[in-house]
């Protein structure tokens, strides 16, 4: 008998004058704007899988300063479905250097209306957007990292 497991991902949130970090990417042949996020890996914390996501995807630091919401959603067709803990938070500096996850295209900021101009990956970006603007914010704490 199999277990169904939901995938726990993580996204980031970083505004800077009414923009925020996205990244562009292709999946499926297809050219779509996500936040920077991705899978939590074994042994992680919620908060580093955020950091090391953002650091990978587009060069930027991140630190994390609050938790924006936590997110459930099942993906049409694929049938998968996605846990996805969005933080919100600043950036420490870019480093231009670093290479860029397989698939990204590049980082880049947009604002909300501009985001609506392009393709975008899923319903989770705009969730995590919103709530952000509305001014949900939660406390690091409320993530209990038992070992």
């Amino acid at each position: 008998m199999s277990v169904w497991k939901p995938h726990v991902t993580v996204a980031s949130l970083i505004e800077q004058a009414g923009r925020f970090l996205l990244v562009e990417e292709e999946i499926d042949g297809q050219r779509v704007i996500n936040q920077p996020a991705g899978h939590l890996e074994e042994g992680e914390t919620l908060a580093a899988a955020a950091i090391r996501e953002t650091r990978e995807e587009t060069g930027y630091h991140f630190q994390p300063e609050f938790l924006v919401g936590i997110y459930r959603w099942q993906q049409p067709n694929a049938g998968r479905t996605f846990v996805r803990f969005c933080f919100a938070g600043r950036s420490l500096g870019h480093d231009a250097s670093l290479p860029l996850d397989q698939g990204i295209i590049r980082p880049l900021w947009l604002s909300r209306s501009e985001l609506l101009a392009h393709s975008i990956r899923s319903p989770l970006v705009l969730a995590c957007i919103d709530d952000h603007l509305a001014g949900r914010r939660y406390p690091l704490d409320l993530l209990q990292e038992l070992t």
